[in-house]
């Protein structure tokens, strides 16, 4: 059976709850489109968000892997194209470490495109009648560490497992309500939605191993 395994953050900024965990966790030994979901939370730490989840890519051997971080003041469920290669953090991680200007991987590519199907992600999800869409920014903080670590492992470690490429990318969440009611005028969304959202995610990630086309004839 195939395994998919799902990460999410500790709370972080103040913040005494994350939506990507609270989300994330209930999918633990759900079984999606015949693959087993495992999931795993993530330090908001630079550097040992990475150990801890190469540590669990080693352990679980998936042939699926999608990272969800909290963005808040995003209204939808954004799924992330790219991944750059350079911390700049706009506040300190839950160690007070607050790299500027620095590599995530010296001498690295400059940057990694996610390899989940992105666009068949966002139709299955507006097709649901879930907000969702492109983004084109991961930001500079530990979700783009993640993303871009999570990217780079699997390119260098996991080309290949079992005859397939090991897939791989971030999908980003918006506020649950009960923290948008501390930030007035800030978007939220109900865990029911986000957690309906991450599964509808799965199913199309499995499903479609190539993305889809749309018009003009380009594939991402």
């Amino acid at each position: 059976m195939k395994t998919v395994l799902i990460t999410a953050f500790e709370p972080f900024d103040g913040e005494t709850i994350n939506p990507s965990w609270e989300s994330v966790r209930q999918l633990q030994n759900q079984q999606l489109s015949g693959a087993h979901i495992e999931t795993r939370q993530l330090p908001c730490v630079f550097n040992t968000s990475l150990t801890c989840l190469y540590t669990a890519i080693d352990e679980i051997q998936p042939e699926l892997v999608i990272a969800v971080g909290q963005a808040g003041g995003r209204p939808d469920i954004t799924v992330e194209r790219i991944a750059i290669n350079i911390n700049d953090a706009r506040i300190p991680d839950n160690q007070g470490n607050q790299p500027i200007d620095t590599p995530i991987v010296a001498a690295g590519p400059a940057a990694y495109f996610s390899t989940l199907p992105i666009k068949a992600i966002v139709s299955g999800l507006q097709a649901a009648g879930v907000p969702a869409s492109i983004s084109q920014s991961a930001g500079t903080y530990v979700c783009n560490h993640v993303m871009y670590g999570l990217l780079h492992y699997l390119a260098l470690t996991y080309p290949k497992v079992r005859g397939g490429l090991v897939r791989g990318g971030f999908i980003h969440i918006p506020y649950l309500p009960e923290q948008a009611v501390k930030h007035p005028g800030t978007p939220s969304m109900a865990l029911e939605t986000i957690t309906m959202a991450l599964k509808i995610a799965i199913n199309q990630a499995l499903e479609n191993s190539e993305d889809m086309v749309i018009s003009g004839g380009t594939t991402h």
